[in-house]
């Protein structure tokens, strides 16, 4: 994966995540490489290097539902999409992960907006 970098414990909330899978099924399931602590109705952005595959997800911005605490689905038929992989050799995109940003929040929910996370 590179020398990419998320900080699992980040002053600001909900956080980038890096993705390490995402299912070719007619609902997405992502995995994140540790948890990602997003509630369902969190939207994302999601950011995946050419070398990754899988680039007709690249940029999408999607409303996410929790299915683990480090998974998630979005209501998207990713199984005609090409193979996400992650790259085992290094390439010209090696510090450039595939993540997922957190842009915003399901208006009728905002229950991750509601609280302060710094102590």
């Amino acid at each position: 994966m590179g020398r990419c970098y998320a900080n699992p414990d980040p002053m600001y909330q909900p956080a980038m995540r890096l993705i390490s899978a995402i299912t070719n099924n007619k609902l997405a399931e992502i995995t994140t490489t540790f948890d990602h602590d997003y509630v369902s109705g969190t939207i994302l952005r999601f950011i995946i290097p050419k070398a990754c595959g899988m680039q007709q997800i690249n940029n999408m911005v999607l409303e996410i539902t929790v299915t683990g605490t480090n998974t998630f689905t979005v209501n998207l038929d990713t199984s005609g999409f090409d193979i996400f992989a992650i790259p085992v050799a290094p390439t010209q995109h090696e510090n450039i992960c595939a993540q997922v940003l957190a842009i915003g929040e399901k208006n009728s929910q905002l229950s991750a907006a509601e609280g302060n996370v710094l102590t």
